[in-house]
């Protein structure tokens, strides 16, 4: 739609608030905003030079404009997020977080059950949530179980069903997990204290649960049955313990959601913190990606009505670094809702607090994207290998890079592993693992040297490219075996192999006597740790599961006379191979007798 094509229809367009949908030829849904007055909104699109190319782009796709118009501006916003959520348009703020949380579901039922679930069905069940942190509240349900008796089975715990008496008590009543609904030793109405007991808890609201167990503890304790006024005095110190751990700013301060936001050229990050009864319940970060040039104001407002409703919030004031014109004091929902921009207090403290958590997930971000080059430009991959060639001198781009490392288990069971990276990415369709064959017992440099000439060896064969890196994790002796087969092979000269010292980050190359250290933050450095660290994850890997899988046969019993349970004995005795091959035949003899103690010595001392 051009400039001309539009001012034919621009009178058409209210001046009221609402919202705005744009679409193409194709009538596909391109983007939805909000106005104060729709009116002077669109007309801005087709009046003004726009610097950004995506909003030029999206001017131009435009074939047909539909609004719907509000009482109110909030009332726009409203219905601007609900629109974006169901239709995702194109040229929209994009929210990058596919997480699904879990809920705590109270059923709809007799006598409800009470368990974690990550769907939200409409069958007029509960739904506390979702929660962010699953370990917190696999812990609090865990200490429910043992403290609100609410059943687990699956039975139908019909009025008719019962007093038909057509189930028995299980193990968890008599365990003391469940008071019997089943066979009617429990009210509902007592059930539904429980009921309401736990979603107090959950909602950190912990006040009149423990007020409720000071008051059956002094009941205990008056009555003289002092052992259940100690299993509620227990259950006490927990919850304070639970809440000492919590983080509480302010047993004043009610109800609140605080919301921050750091923006970085079209990628934004926005942190939320649930703040129930003076206690953070909830913490959560999102990165959203902008489309049109949107200013700080208009993505935290799009944040904050995404992050509001996946929370279910029913907070009445919201916290925020900035004022957001227009939004300071509103009614929706027949509810006084309040924006607040604080300037000292509890309330400064909780929005400073969520600065430094959405400044620590762009910090990890960022860590994130210079240990990996995947995502990156081809240009950038590039300019990270040609700082590698630099720093290390090599006589060609090292656009082929395979790493090896040896892994054993407390001194047995050896394997190698080799990983390799294409243009600076894992090409992990090429990497190989090795079960050592013609070494026996630990030798890591006869090791090296065996798959490295098992490796290259099958690529001199079959004619394949070589790598123009070879990295050796392990420093100069597995580097010397490692040279040693590549001698044997006669591949002298066609590629260059450097040692990685253990944890010190050095390099060697063969025949050297100083080593090379790259610059700590350089980015040829990050990539040599990220290939290091990825040789070990796969090689550690691959070793777990052999050994799960019974693969390996314990050197031990491979000695003549020596069968499987002498040799799990002495393992678990002297822990590693490595010992035992260290222990005297008087301390062999003390743990397996004499004449087995011989053979076992002897077999690791035959000079």
């Amino acid at each position: 739609m051009t400039a001309t094509e539009f001012q034919q229809i621009s009178s058409t367009i209210p001046l009221s608030p609402g919202i705005y949908k744009y679409y193409d030829a194709g009538n596909t849904l391109l983007y939805v905003g909000k106005a104060k007055s729709l009116r002077k909104r669109i007309s801005s699109y087709f009046s003004k030079t726009f610097t950004s190319y995506k909003t030029h782009e999206l001017v131009q796709r435009i074939a047909r404009i539909e609004f719907t118009i509000v009482d109110t501006e909030q009332d726009a916003f409203l219905l601007e997020n609900a629109l974006i959520k169901q239709f995702q348009p194109r040229y929209n703020i994009d929210l990058k977080d596919d997480k699904t949380y879990p809920y705590l579901v109270i059923k709809k039922e007799p006598f409800p059950r009470v368990f974690l679930t990550r769907r939200k069905i409409n069958d007029g069940s509960e739904y506390l949530g979702p929660f962010t942190s699953v370990g917190k509240v696999r812990e609090l349900l865990d200490f429910i179980k043992l403290t609100i008796p609410l059943r687990t089975c699956k039975l139908n715990l019909s009025a008719a069903n019962i007093q038909k008496g057509k189930y028995k008590v299980c193990l968890e009543y008599h365990l003391g997990n469940c008071k019997g609904p089943c066979e009617g030793l429990q009210s509902e109405e007592e059930y539904r204290e429980g009921l309401l007991q736990l979603r107090n808890l959950m909602k950190g609201n912990l006040g009149p649960v423990m007020q409720q167990f000071k008051q059956e503890m002094q009941g205990y304790a008056a009555a003289l049955q002092f052992e259940k006024a100690e299993m509620m005095r227990r259950k006490l110190d927990y919850l304070e313990q639970y809440q000492a751990r919590s983080v509480i700013v302010s047993k004043h301060l009610g109800n609140l959601d605080v919301f921050s936001i750091l923006k970085d050229g079209d990628t934004a990050y926005v942190n939320y913190l649930m703040v129930q009864h003076g206690t953070i319940v909830q913490t959560h970060t999102i990165q959203l990606e902008t489309h049109l040039d949107e200013n700080q104001e208009e993505v935290l407002l799009y944040a904050i009505g995404q992050l509001r409703a996946s929370f279910n919030s029913l907070a009445t004031e919201i916290i925020v670094p900035f004022e957001l014109p227009g939004w300071q004091e509103e009614t929706i929902d027949e509810k006084e809702f309040l924006i607040t921009v604080p300037k000292g207090g509890d309330k400064r403290k909780l929005l400073e607090l969520s600065l430094k958590n959405v400044n620590y997930f762009q910090d990890e971000i960022r860590r994130k994207k210079t240990l990996h080059l995947e995502g990156k430009s081809e240009e950038e991959k590039k300019q990270v290998l040609f700082q590698l060639m630099e720093d290390l001198q090599l006589p060609e781009l090292p656009v082929h890079i395979e790493c090896f490392d040896n892994s054993n288990f407390q001194g047995a069971f050896p394997v190698s592993a080799m990983v390799c990276f294409k243009e600076g990415v894992a090409s992990k369709k090429d990497y190989r693992h090795f079960n050592v064959k013609t070494v026996e017992g630990i030798n890591d440099f006869a090791t090296m040297k065996e798959v490295v000439t098992r490796r290259y060896k099958r690529l001199k064969d079959e004619q394949s490219p070589l790598p123009q890196l070879v990295i050796i994790d392990g420093g100069k002796g597995q580097l010397g075996a490692a040279m040693e087969a590549i001698r044997e092979l006669d591949l002298t000269g066609s590629m260059t192999l450097v040692g990685l010292a253990k944890n010190e980050e050095e390099l060697f190359f063969p025949g050297d006597s100083e080593s090379v250290r790259l610059p700590y933050n350089s980015e040829s450095l990050k990539l040599i740790r990220r290939i290091r660290d990825e040789v070990h994850r796969f090689g550690i890997t691959f070793h777990r599961n052999q050994r799960s899988k019974g693969t390996f046969k314990n050197e031990l019993e491979g000695i003549p006379g020596i069968g499987k349970t002498t040799a799990t004995q002495l393992l678990r005795k002297f822990r590693s191979i490595s010992n035992i091959r260290n222990q005297s035949l008087e301390e062999l003899g003390q743990e397996i007798g004499g004449a087995r103690a011989k053979l076992v010595w002897e077999y690791f001392h035959k000079a």
